[in-house]
């Protein structure tokens, strides 16, 4: 009987050390975590060069040179931009249930900002239509067709 006992005895003993073992490591961890001090992030650096003036707001404004067209009738559409690079592709968008769409019409602003775009609509009715260049949208221009 004394060695059964010594052998349960003996095993309360362990589970109650790796318990208290266990415990130990939680609390000194927990006890870690609260006492790390909390360090700041350094400072950002500032950049070397910083352009003083501002960059001129880009502007964009179009307008056709119909308000009414038949149906597949050429007409022009003269823009001019501001602050918008030469070269930017310029594309054509349709409203279409309340969604702007891309029409495959498309040209480049020149040197002096102004672009000139030669469209044609099929879609019958009021026609609400904006040119974007360079990331700004023109003002919305109303075209119907017959």
């Amino acid at each position: 009987m004394h060695s059964t006992h010594s052998i349960v005895m003996s095993r309360r003993v362990r589970v109650a050390a790796a318990g208290l073992l266990t415990a130990g490591l939680l609390g000194a961890g927990a006890a870690t975590a609260v006492a790390a001090p909390q360090v700041p992030a350094p400072p950002k650096p500032v950049p070397a060069h910083t352009d003083p003036a501002p960059a001129a707001a880009a502007s964009h404004h179009a307008t056709a040179d119909h308000t009414v067209v038949k149906a597949w009738q050429e007409f022009r559409v003269k823009g001019e931009t501001k602050g918008i690079k030469a070269g930017s592709k310029v594309v054509l968008e349709q409203k279409q249930k309340g969604t702007w769409r891309a029409l495959p019409a498309t040209t480049t602003v020149n040197k002096s900002g102004a672009y000139t775009l030669r469209v044609k609509l099929g879609l019958k009715g009021k026609n609400e239509l904006r040119l974007l260049a360079g990331g700004k949208a023109s003002n919305v221009l109303t075209v119907t067709v017959r």
